[in-house]
């Protein structure tokens, strides 16, 4: 079954890869490595904004987590010129979370964009990874993550 059944199964159809919003690019591929710059949490309804800890919960962090890792398949499709199923595994994420300085369930609000990886992938999806706590995150998103691929 390819990656994009497996998405039609759950539910998810992947956006067009978002457009990068200042001087920097989507994603950089170098051999078999895609690097996919910061994804921030949106969805249909346009940005999900918010800080955990205050006006966010864990549970709407980890939705916003995993919007922002449909995100990065998108520029992961983008990077494959549309074949998704050219990607091989996900390496590492790395991700920032807009939370309160005594908010510390940051791996649990990340775990919406592992959790979601792996359902996905498989134990291609399984992947290395960072989950920090920032002060502000961009236009005030809940969640930003970005992440390296591999690719055939």
């Amino acid at each position: 079954m390819s990656i994009e059944d497996k998405l039609a199964n759950l539910g998810v159809t992947l956006p067009d890869a978002p457009a990068p919003a200042a001087n920097y690019v989507p994603f950089v591929t170098i051999g078999d490595t895609v690097y996919v710059s910061g994804q921030i949490a949106s969805d249909a309804n346009g940005l999900i904004v918010g800080k955990l800890g205050d006006t966010m919960d864990v549970d709407a962090g980890a939705v916003a987590a995993k919007s922002c890792a449909v995100n990065l398949l998108a520029q992961v499709k983008a990077a494959c010129d549309g074949d998704l199923d050219r990607l091989v595994r996900v390496i590492k994420l790395t991700a920032f979370v807009n939370s309160t300085p005594d908010f510390t369930d940051q791996p649990k609000v990340v775990n919406g964009a592992s959790d979601f990886l792996v359902e996905v992938l498989g134990d291609a999806g399984r992947h290395a990874r960072a989950a920090v706590s920032a002060a502000a995150l961009p236009l005030g998103v809940a969640v930003e993550i970005d992440g390296i691929f591999q690719i055939k």
